[in-house]
């Protein structure tokens, strides 16, 4: 029976996306992060801010307020609040000063890029690091195509599911992969002190849909998986100079049993950008959204039985690095020197 990352597993001083970009207009939007409710608004210049959704007058949610000159104003008593939390407005107060410590918004470090608005997880600090950069995203000649999903399931369980290659075959059979096993590949299984990869060896084209559009002639693909703190999932298949494509997957845990997912597909391929995209967002939407129903089931079943119960095989690559390098983040441990490695062998 292996073991999973604990319910109410959170991990400090780390970036998740919070939204796109272009869902963050004019009025204040409400998001959860690891339970905890945030307010985004775009402050001054466009230039976004994230709070927690609570003013410190009377507890009301600041996401029911308005962005006034690029402050947020309560809705309830008009109290109002620069981007860096400060009260600036006591509508009615004559005397005083207005700016205490007492009456500041607790803050959140907040960044966009590349048409996502990311927010760090520890209030009222200085981030220590960057948010995760997309490989190749606006580079050419690659093209990307972007979709969100909210997914009935955890980080850890969304995570697993994103990096593994058995069920395809099933839950996706016809569009990725077929359950006739005709190769035997080897698998290499790295963990570093923050990421965990599986590098597939000698894995022909995938059959179905999306083999047929990265390699229409066949061939032998370089396949890697990979997970990176604190929720980045990443699927990525060459073939040659001409064909590769990522899949990254961004995670944001919502709630213990609840992630947002942002998913960017990054491909250039022999066939024209334009004559592919099309196929690519509906094959891409239609694979996630058989894995959020499957992932439903799963959180149902684990609910129902009061708790997870799980038995793996060595087909299970990289649940188990997954596992250890989270429970390592939430621990705040030193990661280890050096790199772990293990081979293994399946048929696909």
């Amino acid at each position: 029976m292996s073991a999973v990352p604990p319910p109410g597993l959170t991990l400090p001083d780390v970036w998740y996306v919070a939204a796109r970009s272009k869902t963050l207009r004019a009025a204040p939007l409400a998001v959860t992060i690891q339970g905890r409710p945030l307010v985004l608004f775009r402050g001054r210049d466009g230039v976004p801010a994230a709070f927690s959704d609570r003013c410190p007058h009377r507890n009301v949610p600041l996401s029911m307020g308005t962005v006034v000159k690029g402050e947020l104003q309560c809705q309830y008593h008009g109290w109002r609040f620069d981007s860096k939390g400060a009260c600036t407005a006591v509508p009615g107060l004559v005397d005083g000063e207005v700016s205490l410590r007492s009456r500041c918004a607790e803050t959140f470090a907040c960044v966009e890029q590349q048409g996502f608005v990311w927010v760090y997880t520890t209030p009222n600090v200085e981030a220590s690091s960057r948010p995760f950069v997309f490989p190749h995203f606006d580079e050419a000649p690659y093209s990307s195509v972007v979709r969100e999903f909210l997914v009935a399931a955890s980080v850890h369980a969304v995570v697993e599911n994103t990096l593994d290659v058995p069920h395809t075959a099933y839950l996706h059979g016809g569009l990725f992969r077929t359950a006739q096993k005709s190769n035997v590949i080897d698998v290499v299984v790295r963990r570093h002190g923050t990421f965990a990869e599986a590098e597939f060896i000698g894995e022909p084209a995938p059959k179905g849909l999306v083999g047929r559009l990265l390699a229409p002639g066949g061939g032998v693909t370089e396949h890697t998986d990979r997970f990176l703190l604190p929720s980045i999932a990443q699927v990525e298949y060459r073939l040659g100079t001409k064909s590769h494509l990522m899949a990254t997957s961004a995670l944001t845990p919502v709630t213990d049993t609840e992630t947002r997912v942002f998913v960017v597909v990054t491909f250039k391929l022999p066939l024209p950008a334009w004559l592919v995209k099309p196929f690519v967002a509906p094959i891409a939407g239609q694979i996630f959204a058989q894995d959020a129903v499957m992932l439903k089931k799963q959180t149902e079943q684990v609910k129902r039985f009061g708790g997870e119960r799980y038995t793996s095989t060595e087909l299970d690559v990289l649940g188990p690095q997954v596992t250890r390098l989270m429970k390592q983040a939430a621990a705040k441990e030193a990661p280890p020197e050096g790199v772990d490695e293990h081979r293994l062998r399946m048929k696909t």
